[in-house]
C-alpha cells in the first residue's frame, strides 16, 4: 500500500479505500493507518469521522 502511495495514489487516502485495496476489514485498515500516522509516516490531512483523509508526511 505504501508503495501505491509513493507512486502517486489518486485521490483521497481514506481508512474504507486501504481496506478495499489491501482487501481486509476496515478495522485492520484502521489500526494500520494509525500505527503508521504513530511512526510518522502519515499524517491526518483533512475532514473528521469518515471523512478523515491521510497523506504521506514529509
Amino acid at each position: 500500500m505504501l508503495d501505491r502511495l509513493l507512486d502517486g495514489f489518486e485521490g483521497k487516502l481514506t481508512s474504507s479505500k486501504w481496506a478495499a485495496v489491501a482487501k481486509c476489514s476496515p478495522d485492520t485498515a484502521l489500526r494500520d493507518i494509525t500505527q503508521l500516522v504513530e511512526l510518522g509516516v502519515l499524517r491526518k490531512a483533512t475532514g473528521r469521522g469518515r471523512s478523515t483523509a491521510y497523506e504521506l508526511a514529509e
